[in-house]
């Protein structure tokens, strides 16, 4: 699992390889982000080895070589996501779902898995899977997984001229009015939902 710094130096590599049309040595690096150490440098090096993402040989100025990214398969299966955060953080992913026969083109694709009982009278209840496609904004009427705060949820999404709505689908709950300068936003449009059946 990368942390922001490793992606920082990563991105650095990328950049500065198609800048110059070879890798940064260590000693460039270090100084890009202020590490004085070299071992500092490999730490990073390695980290980023370890994650597929560049092979280092040691002993070489110019030692590291980029690789494609490794792709896991399936649509992510995301736990709690939090604000600030990109969606699909390796720290929120849960496990990866296969439903690629279903959905078909999965790329901008995550799941999420409902708690609560807000969207039962559209079929959406406490511990089904929501298969959502990313999406930053919405029609009106559309189902939506947003983001309010630090927490998702899944709502009717009802644009109003001084506010946004999101509505649940169960009448026991009221609607969440959301208004200017709250912290809000459109993580995707829902367009299916999975669910085991216990026996």
């Amino acid at each position: 699992m990368l942390n922001d710094r490793a992606r920082e130096i990563l991105s650095f590599i990328r950049s500065y390889q198609q800048d110059h049309g070879m890798p940064p040595t260590i000693r460039e690096i270090g100084k890009a982000f202020s590490i004085s150490s070299t071992n500092g440098v490999r730490y990073y090096l390695t980290m980023l080895e370890k994650a597929g993402y560049l092979k280092h040989r040691g002993g070489v100025s110019r030692g590291c070589s980029l690789l494609s990214p490794p792709r896991a398969a399936g649509v992510p299966l995301l736990g709690r996501v939090a604000a600030g955060q990109p969606i699909l953080a390796e720290e929120c992913i849960e496990d990866r779902l296969d439903v690629g026969r279903v959905f078909g083109d999965t790329n901008d694709m995550f799941a999420l898995r409902v708690r609560g009982d807000s969207m039962v009278d559209a079929g959406i209840l406490e511990g089904d899977v929501v298969i959502v496609r990313q999406r930053e904004s919405a029609t009106a009427g559309a189902i939506v997984v947003a983001l309010l705060g630090d927490e998702a949820t899944v709502k009717y999404y009802r644009p109003r001229p001084d506010r946004i709505e999101l509505v649940p689908a169960n009448r026991d709950y009221q609607p969440i009015r959301v208004t200017e300068g709250q912290d809000f936003r459109i993580l995707g449009v829902v367009t299916g939902v999975l669910r085991t059946v216990v026996q």
